[in-house]
């Protein structure tokens, strides 16, 4: 007691920076250990968490094999599965164990097929967990409407069609580009149809997931294009471009030729590359015309094209360029003159004075 006392009135006779020091680092101390029995706790909690988590997964897992094999072919469901329905259908009141479930159910549908994904898709339904995910497209939160409609994709719930297409308007570029997916996934391209009056720009890596998503699918029926090839949306035509190209859809060659004179530079590199790849001769005189008012992006495609089409028509035009000023046009047209006209290629090699010109032709003979 007396030594307290001692250590008290020492303290106060201190100074004043000394016990401001003494007290800051009492408070930190006491702080410290509160967060270290807080991470402990936090720690055990985690812990307790995952092994309640691997113990619903097995569980969840067990039913849905066992839902699945109990299938009745008398029965649309048999008695068996409605047993395990019903016992499920507690399980997905609960949101943490509901989450487990769906994770489960996610990966399982990812592995399976034919009767097997149609199984699950109605346990999906029988649950009660298609109601959850439509409850979550009435949310405020854009990533809760995001994860709603990619379930709704991934256990095909066709029904949500006319909830989902509201939301290719949405504000946030996750909800739209999930909501696109959606439609692209389970109506093929039926559901491009969203394209006919998309205002919001359509991104490269959202054109990628659709086109990738399209070509799974065999024996489609195209749609008419044009529509979307005259709209004023950029992205939308660029899109649409892709898909001429990917399904060969020359008919539309009038609305190319169109395009070359588009206001947007991108769209006419993305046409020439399009009527590049169909090998069309017609456009080359359109191109010749504009070709010193054009970018040099399109003025590199152009002669891509020529690497593929050009013929002694075009022999005036290339000699034109041999002295371009951009080294990829210079080599593409020392090229087809090669191709074209060897006489007058070696003509060019004789009296040029252009020191690159020369590098070029000697890498042309070379190759």
């Amino acid at each position: 007691m007396i030594d307290l006392q001692y250590y008290t009135e020492y303290f106060w006779e201190l100074p004043i920076l000394i016990k401001v020091v003494w007290l800051i680092s009492g408070v930190l101390f006491v702080v410290i250990l509160a967060l270290i029995a807080y991470l402990k706790f936090l720690r055990s909690h985690l812990r307790e968490n995952e092994k309640t988590l691997k113990k619903y997964q097995k569980e969840y897992e067990e039913n849905l094999i066992n839902y699945l094999y109990a299938g009745d072919n008398e029965n649309e469901i048999s008695e068996a599965q409605r047993v395990l329905i019903n016992k499920m259908k507690i399980c997905v009141a609960d949101k943490f164990k509901r989450k487990i479930l769906i994770s489960v159910m996610s990966k399982l549908i990812n592995d399976i097929s034919g009767e097997m994904a149609h199984s699950i898709q109605k346990f999906y339904f029988e649950t009660g967990l298609v109601n959850y995910a439509l409850y979550k497209l009435k949310g405020r939160k854009w990533d809760v409407i995001a994860s709603g409609i990619k379930e709704l994709t991934q256990f095909e719930v066709k029904e949500a069609h006319n909830e989902i297409i509201k939301y290719v308007k949405h504000p946030n570029l996750e909800v739209r580009n999930e909501a696109q997916l959606y439609l692209v996934s389970l109506f093929q391209f039926k559901g491009l149809v969203f394209l006919d009056k998309l205002k919001t720009s359509l991104s490269e890596w959202a054109q990628i997931q659709l086109l990738e998503i399209l070509q799974k699918f065999d024996n489609q029926e195209i749609p008419n294009i044009r529509p979307w090839l005259q709209s004023k949306n950029n992205s939308v035509v660029q899109f649409s471009l892709k898909l001429v190209k990917i399904y060969n859809q020359f008919d539309v060659r009038d609305i190319l030729l169109e395009l070359l004179s588009h206001e947007n530079k991108e769209i006419r590199v993305d046409t020439i590359q399009v009527l590049n790849y169909f090998q069309d001769t017609e456009c080359k005189h359109f191109l010749k015309t504009k070709f010193n008012t054009s970018s040099e992006e399109e003025q590199i495609e152009f002669f891509r094209l020529l690497e593929i089409t050009a013929d002694t028509d075009d022999e005036v035009f290339i000699l034109e360029n041999v002295a371009h000023t951009n080294f990829k046009i210079k080599l593409a047209a020392l090229k087809i003159l090669k191709a074209i006209n060897l006489e007058i290629f070696n003509e060019v090699k004789l009296e040029t004075t252009d020191l690159q010109v020369v590098e070029i032709v000697k890498f042309i003979e070379a190759n």
